[in-house]
């Protein structure tokens, strides 16, 4: 009997064990991973396979042991000598309003570090990095292994989507999991996130880890156990890999939907975003700066990060990244310069409806969540993959939290186009603001703690 048929045979076997609590050996992980990789084990075992590791979970050896497995499933990207300790990722768990990427990227690069970030497409309330950028005109995020090699060369950094040869386990157990009610199960979740990237044979990641009503996770206590894992496995594999545990209420920064949050990217890669935005990517930053040696201290890594964004390094190396990834140097060079009208290249909603506060106070809460949902249904975002989307629908804060407002003031700029904006959504929308007495304010920091490698 041919080795994978033997596999095969006494894989219900292996469903049983796991689905018993019991440990599954490195054998029987890879055998079930290649078997998901050549189709040789049909998708209802794989999905009971998936559902009994979400019911039982699985013990750090194993989840390591399946991350492994997954990564080498496909190829493992390979980087010259010389840019040894210089390459570096971020991953974000999802949120509303995050654009850190955009931002992030190429302040690294402008720090002399390699960024070859692949990303990921929009789903469910989360927006996803390449639907961003796919609102430029002309922005290619398919790139063969040699064009990413020589944008990092040129550039220092690229985002991209996901090769049909990295990772293939994975693709085919994330659409399964989707299916099969098992998205939320953290040896699953960390086995996908760092098998991706483990192949990209990166020196340091940071992961944003995010918790509140807008995150997958509602609070600190689970978040920061996926940030454990994720930690964990990660620096097993020998990729130097910290978190940062970030809450996800409000939307981060003032701008929701493709191209509002292309726009918002821009305004703080010219030195004028929000406090927000400017935390998050001094912070994730910083860290990757530090764990790889390009900064003595966390501090001195965000001013170093900060630093690239209000003298242009940053601005520029976006600008470069634009063009090596198909933008026309004309495009790429009006959307880069100082007082740019957005508008003349980005598409912009047919049309714009804001709504405004129906009382006075303080602003104590804005729900980023209920923003999310209700712009997904006017088509930002998908609810399957492959779904396209209208970068041009979006949402603007015109307030921010903390700020005393009079009843009847604009609170949030819609964007929308078909289908048009229902008296339901209004009423959704204006019961994701709430006012009170400014002694009920609650201010807390952005990032809750930070794990270190």
């Amino acid at each position: 009997m041919a080795q994978h048929e033997q596999s095969a045979a006494s894989f219900p076997e292996h469903i049983r064990k796991k689905r018993n609590g019991e440990q599954l050996s490195a054998g029987e992980i890879r055998d079930f991973v290649q078997g998901v990789k050549d189709k040789t084990i049909q998708e209802s075992q794989i999905g009971a396979m998936l559902m009994a590791i979400w019911l039982q979970g699985m013990v750090a050896e194993e989840t390591l042991a399946l991350t492994k497995e997954m990564m080498m499933s496909g190829e493992v990207m390979s980087w010259p000598a010389e840019w040894e300790g210089l390459v570096v990722d971020k991953h974000s768990t999802g949120g509303v309003g995050d654009k850190i990427s955009l931002v992030l990227a190429p302040a690294l690069a402008a720090c002399g570090c390699k960024v070859p970030m692949i990303s990921g497409r929009g789903l469910a309330h989360t927006g996803g990095t390449l639907d961003k950028l796919e609102s430029i005109p002309g922005f290619n995020v398919y790139q063969s292994v040699q064009q990413l090699h020589g944008i990092l060369e040129e550039v220092g950094c690229c985002i991209v989507g996901q090769t049909d040869n990295l990772v293939p386990a994975d693709k085919v157990m994330y659409a399964l999991r989707d299916v099969t009610s098992t998205v939320d199960s953290l040896p699953l979740i960390t086995g996908s996130i760092i098998s991706k990237k483990g192949a990209e044979s990166l020196n340091a990641l940071v992961l944003d880890v995010k918790f509140g009503n807008a995150a997958l996770y509602k609070d600190l206590g689970s978040a920061k156990s996926l940030a454990q894992s994720m930690v964990t496995v990660g620096n097993s594999l020998g990729i130097r890999t910290g978190a940062v545990l970030s809450r996800m209420n409000c939307p981060i920064g003032r701008c929701v939907g493709n191209t509002l949050e292309v726009m918002e990217s821009l305004e703080c890669l010219k030195g004028r975003g929000p406090d927000d935005i400017l935390e998050l990517v001094t912070s994730l930053g910083g860290l990757l700066l530090w764990m790889v040696g390009r900064a003595g201290s966390l501090e001195e890594g965000k001013k170093v990060i900060s630093t690239t964004l209000q003298n242009g390094a940053a601005l520029e190396k976006f600008q470069n990244m634009m063009i090596g990834q198909g933008v026309t140097s004309q495009i790429a060079a009006s959307l880069c310069s100082t007082n740019t009208d957005y508008y003349g290249i980005l598409r912009r909603a047919h049309y714009q409806t804001e709504l405004e506060t129906q009382g006075h106070g303080t602003v104590l809460d804005i729900d980023g969540m209920v923003i999310a949902q209700v712009l997904h249904r006017l088509g930002a975002g998908r609810s399957k993959a492959g779904d396209p989307v209208n970068h041009s629908v979006g949402a603007e804060l015109l307030l921010s939290l903390g700020q005393k407002v009079e009843k009847g003031q604009p609170w949030l700029r819609v964007h929308y186009e078909t289908p048009a904006l229902s008296a339901e959504q209004r009423l959704s929308l204006q019961g994701a603001l709430t006012l009170g007495p400014a002694d009920q304010l609650l201010t807390q920091p952005l990032v809750a703690e930070i794990i270190l490698p």
